[in-house]
């Protein structure tokens, strides 16, 4: 998509093209509402200030829609195309990950979430294992910034040539 035909769309249209980066309805309606954007760059600073306040409910909204690190993302839409995308490096350590899903799962009671566009599997279980000593409020502060940046670099990928 060009920045052009996005700050042309019906809020709605708008809305449903930014949704599959974070299914989160603030930060999907500042951003839509920041419109119309004189660049990509502007575009993604307003979407970064939009998220930098992201907790539990952020959090908890955008994750019903994520599958668990490791596991492929079902559905045929967007959001399942980009998940698919960013976990395609992850391979040879599937059983030990999803260890670390469940127990993580256990201690906080949620799913699993890291960036992991540009991260191997061993990378990958290094995080997971090292976040299983946070307290919930520094994992909580840690889950925020991934969220973030799986949210602007999807946004990102969305206006690449």
């Amino acid at each position: 998509m060009d920045l052009a035909t996005f700050n042309d769309l019906t809020p709605e249209a708008a809305a449903d093209t930014v949704r599959p980066c974070a299914d989160v309805p603030g930060w999907i309606e500042h951003v839509v509402g920041g419109r119309p954007y004189d660049s990509v760059g502007a575009l993604l600073t307003f979407a970064e200030a939009a998220a930098a306040a992201w907790g539990a409910a952020e959090i908890d909204a955008a994750l019903a829609h994520h599958p668990r690190i490791g596991e492929r993302a079902t559905g045929t839409g967007a959001e399942a195309a980009m998940s698919s995308s960013e976990q395609s490096g992850i391979s040879g350590d599937e059983r030990a990950i999803a260890e670390g899903n469940r127990a993580y799962e256990q201690i906080f009671g949620r799913i699993f979430l890291i960036r992991a566009a540009g991260r191997t599997s061993a990378e990958i279980l290094e995080q997971l294992t090292a976040r299983l000593d946070h307290d919930p409020a520094r994992e909580e502060a840690v889950v925020a910034g991934q969220l973030r940046e799986i949210a602007l670099l999807r946004l990102e990928g969305m206006f690449a040539a």
